[in-house]
């Protein structure tokens, strides 16, 4: 989850001015979020020929329909939950693509260079464990591990039961435990507490 240096507007406020069709408040929130939606639109579909046309739908979304959105809600929220259904739908328009290992799709999001992600013998094994997995329960993991959302928040993004996210998480978990025993500790109670 992002959260606004001091005297930075926060996303509510962003959605607040592009209510007022304000562009430059659009264009801060459409920076602020390209990574976060690249990474986690790239581990949903596997399709990095779709990505710029589903973060650019996702954003016309939130710029066409900013007047919906409830201020007592997460931004963040809201704008996965769109993601998240234009990945479905491109997917179920394209069921084959052409799937990019993700140290080669890491290079093209801006900024993630420099952010220490690539350790590449851990990250050749996540993308092998995600290419293993479905595509719901890729985005609970991406959601929960690498976007740091909770349960509650990723059943509101997925428009489903928060026992549904659960298990999801509970069947991708089992099946990365059985395909690479080594990685995944017997039991945890903190749900965020791997690298996955």
């Amino acid at each position: 989850m992002f959260k606004p240096h001091i005297g930075e507007p926060s996303d509510n406020d962003l959605i607040r001015q592009i209510c007022e069709s304000d562009t430059e408040a659009f264009e801060v929130l459409y920076k602020r979020y390209y990574p976060k939606l690249f990474r986690f639109v790239f581990r949903v579909t596997r399709q990095l020929d779709q990505i710029e046309e589903i973060i650019n739908d996702t954003m016309y979304v939130v710029w066409r329909r900013a007047s919906s959105f409830q201020p007592d809600a997460r931004a963040s929220t809201w704008i996965f939950g769109i993601a998240y259904k234009k990945s479905l739908k491109s997917m179920s328009e394209r069921p084959t693509g052409e799937h990019l290992e993700l140290e080669e799709a890491e290079a093209l999001i801006p900024g993630v260079q420099d952010s220490g992600l690539q350790n590449l013998e851990l990250e050749d094994w996540i993308s092998v464990a995600f290419s293993k997995l479905p595509a719901d329960q890729r985005a609970v993991l991406e959601l929960t591990y690498h976007q740091g959302l909770h349960y509650q928040e990723i059943a509101q993004i997925m428009d489903c039961p928060e026992n549904t996210v659960k298990t999801r998480m509970f069947n991708a978990r089992k099946k990365i435990k059985a395909l690479f025993p080594e990685f995944l500790p017997e039991s945890s109670s903190d749900h965020r507490g791997y690298l996955i």
